[in-house]
């Protein structure tokens, strides 16, 4: 099997728009979409405010996967707040950490990554899951991070590689451009009239959440889930994609190839 499905999921640590805070209605959207590789953002671990559960353990075992967490965010040894990737298939993980922002500077959230090497069907993909600031400038100075030579510049991060998560970037702004340089917006290549927003989740105005591919497979699906059940779960809609990496593979029915006519 070298085709995936991929979802990317701020899941606003479990809590919906209606205030209650719930890994079981996330994990039945989740599940709903029957993903391979999921990656979460705003994890919380250990928290008071969700009664210190840890929400990445919880979620795997609903979905039957394994979860990897990392913590963007530590408030003493046991309270935890970061993004997760979670997945049914053979994996390495191959790095996470802590980005460089504004946090030690103004009160803003700090933010991370976790990149996890992924075997789909004998092809290793690396998949890359972020949660970028909400500033601009900030946004930049992370991408120069997780575009360089310790993360997505590495000479173990080969194509094909996804790049996934909530960017906080709608299409326009210098860090969407920045990433459109290098790789494919896949929701843009599978049509860019079919691009939705993915926020506010109840009325989605905005395309900050963003799967970008480098490298070649044919993609295959591309979606936003409007679910009543997901408009309601969160403060972002579930994107996936279904992604064929398969050896004889173009990246869709035209070639949408960086740098392509």
């Amino acid at each position: 099997m070298t085709t995936i499905r991929i979802l990317s999921y701020n899941v606003h640590a479990c809590v919906g728009i209606d205030k209650h805070m719930s890994p079981e209605r996330i994990a039945k959207v989740i599940e709903s979409c029957r993903p391979d590789v999921v990656a979460l953002q705003e994890i919380d671990v250990g928290r008071p405010r969700s009664g210190r559960i840890d929400q990445a353990r919880i979620l795997a075992d609903l979905l039957g996967m394994d979860a990897h967490f990392h913590p963007s965010t530590r408030i003493g040894p046991d309270e935890h707040y970061g993004d997760a990737i979670l997945t049914s298939l053979p994996y390495t993980m191959k790095k996470m950490d802590v980005l460089p922002g504004f946090h030690d500077r103004i009160k803003v959230e700090p933010r991370g990554a976790l990149w996890a090497s992924v075997d789909v069907g004998g092809v290793d993909v690396q998949v890359v899951n972020t949660h970028l600031g909400v500033w601009p400038h900030e946004q930049m100075l992370q991408l120069s991070t997780l575009l360089g030579p310790d993360w997505l510049g590495h000479p173990e991060c080969r194509d094909p590689v996804v790049f996934l998560g909530d960017f906080n970037a709608p299409p326009g702004l210098a860090p969407y451009r920045r990433l459109a340089s290098e790789f494919i917006d896949v929701q843009k290549a599978w049509g860019e009239r079919k691009a939705k927003p993915t926020f506010p989740g109840r009325l989605p105005a905005l395309r900050i959440d963003h799967v970008w591919l480098r490298g070649r497979a044919r993609i295959r699906n591309v979606e936003v889930v409007r679910t009543p059940l997901a408009r309601v779960a969160s403060d972002h809609l579930p994107l996936v994609v279904d992604l064929d990496f398969g050896a004889h593979t173009t990246l869709s029915d035209r070639d949408t190839r960086v740098g392509a006519a």
